[in-house]
């Protein structure tokens, strides 16, 4: 009596892994152009800003040369006796008025509500002259009360005179072009209009000698265009009234400019910042309404690659692995093994994952005991990945000895 041996088992084929994680190298070797090109632009601005930093100043410094800046009328008005002083707080300019002094301040606007308030109150009264270059609607009239800013600048940069001011009819026509003003003062000299509103206003201070000039554009001051039209004649006998000139030059390094009471961060920032942003979020609203899927049942699509059974597995045993759940990975696998091992020991898919039901079956097709298999099968989650592939084992070597015939 002959007994075949049983065929040995074929080897369990593996599959080689479908993804690779990149290597530091292949890292490097993608993403060393980007570097390369970030380098570069990083060097390209350092270089221009250095270069540009001894060469450009702020406009309308009496101190700079550039384009932009105001030196020039500056050396002419020190070859007519006047003097030059350059300030950058508040402090030094209140301190400085006086009946023999103009004081120019280059920029209004930037000025605070309490910077604007302090000086206006130094000055009134001063006897001496104030010029103020473009003051637009946040300080003109606080500095120079009655008077109102219009929205619409002027068109036209060259201008006459077409008024009674001696000043503006010795220089003839000038580039005064900018902003437009509008006042209420009987006395005031309205100058070089535009479209029917001045762009130069003269009024006489309501007690002493003092005026306030408002100048809607800073062309006559610059250096480039001190040469052009009557610009010369006309900045020469704005700020050669008096002996002495203070250029007020506003600084955000002056301690009043960040004295301005309890602000809140709204507060701060500019009205036609925040009409902006709100029309941005509107937009953003509008466009995702009309780019948002409607609301319905789930609709199942085919998928346009098939996708290999491996690459999946793989996918997910990754994820299991960074997010550390050996429980969920040992529940997926103990679930699978139990749904494929219930049909082979006749029970139900529906008890498959039935302790009382699936373990009694298991221990009369294997004769094993069933707590064992009861650990194996319902047992805790491992407590590291060592714990967890050994399991994989275990339960892979459980299906082959019930498959066994």
């Amino acid at each position: 009596m002959s007994s075949e041996a049983p065929a040995p088992e074929a080897p369990e084929a593996t599959s080689p892994s479908t993804s690779v994680s990149p290597t530091t190298r292949q890292v490097w070797t993608r993403s060393r152009g980007v570097l390369l090109a970030l380098v570069i632009l990083l060097a390209a601005a350092v270089a221009i800003a250095v270069v540009r930093s001894g060469a450009q100043h702020g406009s309308l410094d009496p101190r700079s040369a550039d384009p932009a800046g105001s030196r020039a009328v500056t050396e002419l008005l020190a070859d007519r006796g006047v003097s030059t002083r350059v300030v950058t707080t508040s402090a030094e300019a209140s301190t400085a008025a006086g009946p023999d002094t103009t004081l120019l301040i280059a920029r209004p606007d930037l000025l605070t509500d309490r910077q604007q308030v302090a000086l206006h109150s130094v000055f009134k009264g001063s006897g001496g002259r104030t010029v103020l270059v473009a003051p637009g609607t946040p300080s003109v009239n606080t500095l120079a009360p009655g008077v109102e800013a219009d929205p619409a600048p002027s068109y036209d940069s060259t201008l006459a005179p077409d008024c009674t001011l001696p000043a503006a009819r010795r220089a003839g026509t000038a580039d005064t072009g900018g902003l437009r003003y509008s006042t209420d003062a009987p006395d005031a000299d309205s100058c070089y209009p535009s479209d029917g509103l001045p762009t130069l206003l003269r009024i006489p201070a309501s007690e002493g000698d003092g005026d306030t000039v408002v100048l809607g554009a800073p062309d006559i001051l610059q250096n480039d265009r001190l040469d052009e039209q009557g610009n010369a004649s006309l900045a020469l006998q704005l700020l050669g009234s008096r002996p002495h000139l203070v250029w007020y030059l506003p600084s955000l390094s002056d301690e009043s400019a960040t004295d301005g009471g309890d602000q809140s961060f709204l507060d701060l920032v500019p009205s036609g910042w925040l009409w902006g942003t709100l029309q941005l979020f509107v937009a953003a609203v509008l466009a995702a309404l009309w780019r948002a899927r409607r609301l319905g049942p789930l609709v199942p699509e085919r998928l346009p690659v098939a996708i290999r059974a491996s690459e999946t597995v793989e996918g997910r045993a990754r994820l299991y692995r960074k997010s550390n759940a050996r429980d969920r990975a040992a529940g997926a696998l103990r679930s699978t093994t139990r749904t494929r091992l219930a049909p082979l020991v006749g029970v139900s898919p529906t008890q498959a994952h039935a302790p009382e039901v699936l373990l009694p079956a298991l221990s009369a097709r294997l004769h094993r005991e069933g707590q064992p298999l009861q650990a194996l099968l319902f047992g805790p989650p491992p407590h590291d990945d060592a714990a967890l592939i050994a399991l994989a084992d275990q339960l892979d070597a459980l299906e082959r000895e019930v498959r066994r015939p």
